[in-house]
């Protein structure tokens, strides 16, 4: 994993099931594409994009995802919904942000026998719902749509039928290779994966494991349901019983986050996360409250 990497436009790569990867040197957003050429029926449930820079990389509720050239990766994966209920698909970016930090957590690991790691950056782990962090600081980031895929269905006739499935657009952000200090102006906590591992990491070998290991993920999901990944996240976990805000129907930009314009924020501390994903929170009113979608502040 820490080998030297080929070019870009020869890294190997295949989405699920063998499906067809598009590898772009350049793209406004892998999210923005993949919604819109999903949505008109011109590629297949599996497809994977991977762009090696984005001019307009964004994040939930449309914070500014910093994308530079050559040192990150930037995808985004067509899930199929086969045999998931519709109200269980949100759930799927918990189970791909809990399978992708144990990728990164190995790496963190296998760093610090060589002797390698950044020993006084903390642990890598999970914020609820779906922010990958190590210590406090984020280097992962995850966002998911439902987009309806035609597809064409042929009755006894024999006619053909248009008809619309619905798929998960999941597009992930990880900073890799590049510097926390390229992100100062963000005003936020942000690290990469090669400061916590203390070297670089080979970009096309870690997206081959994620994407390989997150299929196996969603096969699992099917089968069993969040309940896995919750006892996953309970063994990971380094914020139950801290203190948060969650922030609710939230809205805030890069430009208005600390304003919380359109914000209803809530402080509290973090009881636990639920079997079915979501987050039991006591408010400081004394109040307990299932979150099932808000952010999380530590």
């Amino acid at each position: 994993m820490f080998s030297l990497e080929k070019s870009f436009c020869d890294w190997k790569l295949s989405g699920f099931g063998n499906s067809p990867a598009f590898l772009f040197d350049s793209l406004e957003s892998t999210h923005s594409l993949m919604k819109a050429r999903a949505s008109a029926g011109e590629i297949a449930p599996g497809t994977l994009f991977v762009a090696d820079t984005q001019t307009a990389g964004r994040g939930r509720h449309e914070r500014t995802w910093a994308s530079p050239a050559g040192l990150n990766l930037y995808f985004n994966i067509l899930i199929p919904l086969d045999g998931i209920p519709l109200a269980s698909a949100p759930q799927i970016t918990q189970v791909a942000a809990l399978t992708f930090a144990e990728v990164f957590k190995s790496l963190q690991d296998e760093s610090n026998a060589q002797g390698r790691g950044n020993k006084n950056i903390g642990k890598v782990t999970v914020k609820w719902p779906n922010d990958i962090l190590c210590g406090k600081s984020k280097f992962c980031g995850i966002l998911a749509e439902i987009v309806m895929v035609p597809t064409q269905k042929a009755d006894a006739d024999l006619r053909q039928h248009d008809l619309r499935k619905p798929a998960v657009s999941m597009g992930v952000g990880i900073n890799v290779n590049s510097s926390p200090l390229d992100y100062a102006y963000l005003g936020r906590a942000v690290t990469t994966l090669k400061d916590i591992c203390g070297q670089n990491i080979n970009r096309e070998r870690l997206l081959q494991m994620l994407i390989a290991n997150l299929e196996r993920a969603i096969g699992q999901f099917r089968a069993f349901g969040i309940r896995p990944w919750v006892a996953a996240w309970k063994r990971m976990d380094q914020f139950i019983g801290a203190r948060g805000t969650i922030i609710v129907n939230n809205h805030c930009t890069d430009e208005n986050r600390d304003s919380g314009s359109g914000a209803i924020k809530k402080t509290g501390s973090i009881l636990d996360m639920q079997d079915d994903g979501s987050l039991l929170f006591k408010c400081d009113d004394g109040t307990i409250e299932t979150v099932y979608s808000a952010d999380l502040e530590i």
